[in-house]
């Protein structure tokens, strides 16, 4: 009797052992091997970076895609390579910057309290975003934090506030020629205490 308690105590610690080991193994969601459609490719099948840019059906170009920010410098200073009497600030952003610059208001930062970074911080974030282009709407999608933006692009009216985490966009192109030369994103509805 004694010999099968003990048998049954070493069972259930193997198995516990068992789930543990199943739970702290890595899995692996990624599809590193899956070439993504559409990308324009050389003879040796890698990424032609020199070809033009897509067009979506509109003539736009089109924005879909993976994209990554080239450095994490420009997370806390957006202007990092600029000389500081060389960015074009605005009066109020100036008092701004310089009231913060000290870091007497780190406790005021959104990721200290738990909320989205704003725009253009998220942007110059270290994980990729994933940016989904329609005729309409243009969301990007943000590792960083698991969160999103939308752009509207159909000229809906933005006049009733919707306060949120992050201000709501509005984006046009702007330009005369066809396709026009850049798109321009008006943030409305925001909020004073994004960085």
């Amino acid at each position: 009797m004694r010999t099968l308690l003990r048998l049954r105590s070493v069972l259930g610690i193997l198995r516990s052992i068992a789930i543990v080991v199943l739970i702290c193994m890595p899995v692996y969601g990624q599809w590193a091997k899956v070439p993504t459609a559409g990308i324009p490719r050389g003879p040796d099948g890698k990424v032609n970076l020199s070809a033009p840019a897509p067009r979506s059906p509109d003539g736009h170009p089109d924005l879909s895609g993976i994209w990554e920010s080239g450095s994490a410098k420009y997370i806390q200073d957006i202007a990092a390579d600029l000389k500081p009497g060389d960015v074009p600030f605005q009066p109020w952003a100036k008092a701004l910057v310089d009231q913060r610059a000290d870091g007497s208001h780190s406790g005021e930062d959104p990721f200290a309290n738990c909320l989205p970074q704003g725009v253009p911080r998220v942007n110059a974030s270290p994980p990729p975003w994933k940016v989904i282009q329609k005729s309409d709407v243009i969301v990007i999608l943000y590792e960083s934090a698991n969160t999103w933006r939308q752009i509207f692009l159909d000229g809906r009216d933005m006049s009733p506030p919707t306060r949120g985490a992050r201000s709501s966009s509005m984006g046009a192109s702007w330009g005369t020629t066809i396709p026009p030369r850049s798109w321009v994103i008006q943030p409305v509805n925001g909020t004073a205490t994004r960085w």
